[in-house]
């Protein structure tokens, strides 16, 4: 008997030392992992994802690299990590275009509910009211008071291209407010805040990155942000609540997202290490530098959000006319 209860011990200990490497080759991640940026290098999703890919890296032991793969406002680069296997080594950080772009676009290459499981959502920023400092208006108050006065100078608003979260809360506020304001597009956020400061275009609606050296400057005013509560990058700028305009948010978010069937294991493994690195104070800093503040919610929590965000911006794009590519 106790032969075999040593033969029994023996073999458990044998079938346990098997296993280990088994196991230990089985931990998320195994080899390296891609982070797939759907814009070109140097956006907001591109330097988020550089910031976190980095921590990653350093959390897992695993490279965590990035692929820029622009197109089709962000489409192109969706689809390819939407179709990539569904094993975590492929990533995708996109911002609020895997909302909008149902409505942008006539078709997908993907589909933003079935085909992308939704990690966390790492930071927001908000949409923001600049004017160039010649224009009298030191509140939203005055602005539409000046908007409606019929003074041509005031006829219209810049924004950094057409579908992006800044235009769409221009057409927001245009449309609660029942103004006839023209919407004027540009390339990128860097040449309509050129355009303010030159005061070609004197009122635009602009994203927080671009605007905020300048507002820093002095070169432009701003008005008010288009969130729920003051931007803690730039804590002196009102609410578009304070102003006297609820219902006026706007946020450019930045999220990591995985091929639909990834494993919950993985999405949680990942999440949890994405939660402690977005509570690390370097990283926070990092993100207030580039104008973003920390979100880190759920994956529940970013699904509902995504899904909000695709109904509410889905009505301002067809009651503004912007007619789909």
């Amino acid at each position: 008997m106790r032969k075999l209860m040593r033969s029994m011990f023996f073999l458990a200990l044998a079938a346990a030392l098997a296993a280990a490497p088994a196991q230990a080759q089985d931990a998320y991640p195994s080899k390296p992992v891609r982070l797939i940026i759907p814009f070109a290098p140097g956006g907001p999703a591109d330097l988020i994802a550089r910031i976190i890919g980095q921590k990653l890296t350093e959390e897992f032991g695993r490279q965590f690299y990035i692929e820029n793969h622009a197109g089709a406002g962000g489409n192109t680069g969706t689809a390819l990590g939407a179709r990539a296997p569904a094993d975590g080594t492929t990533l995708i950080v996109n911002s609020q275009a895997i909302v909008i772009n149902a409505s942008l676009y006539k078709s997908l290459p993907y589909d933003p509910d079935k085909d992308l499981a939704p990690i966390i959502r790492i930071a927001n920023t908000p949409n923001v009211v600049v004017v160039h400092p010649s224009v009298p208006a030191a509140s939203m108050k005055e602005l539409v008071a000046l908007i409606k006065s019929g003074d041509a100078r005031y006829h219209a608003y810049a924004h950094p291209g057409v579908g992006t979260p800044a235009n769409l809360s221009g057409e927001l506020f245009k449309l609660s407010q029942k103004l006839s304001l023209t919407a004027i597009p540009f390339t990128g956020g860097g040449p309509m805040i050129q355009s303010v400061v030159a005061g070609h275009t004197p009122i635009a609606f602009a994203s927080m990155p671009p605007a905020t050296s300048q507002i820093k400057a002095g070169t432009i005013r701003a008005l008010a942000v288009t969130t729920d509560r003051r931007d803690p990058t730039m804590p002196d700028i009102p609410t578009m609540v304070e102003a006297g305009y609820p219902g006026q948010i706007g946020e450019t978010p930045i999220g990591v997202l995985a091929p639909a069937g990834t494993p919950k294991e993985t999405i949680d493994v990942l999440h949890r290490k994405l939660v402690q690195i977005i509570a690390q104070p370097d990283t926070r800093q990092r993100l207030a530098v580039i104008g973003f503040s920390p979100i880190g919610d759920t994956p529940a929590e970013f699904s509902a959000y995504l899904k909000a965000e695709h109904v509410k911006w889905a009505k301002v794009i067809r009651e503004a006319g912007i007619a789909p590519q």
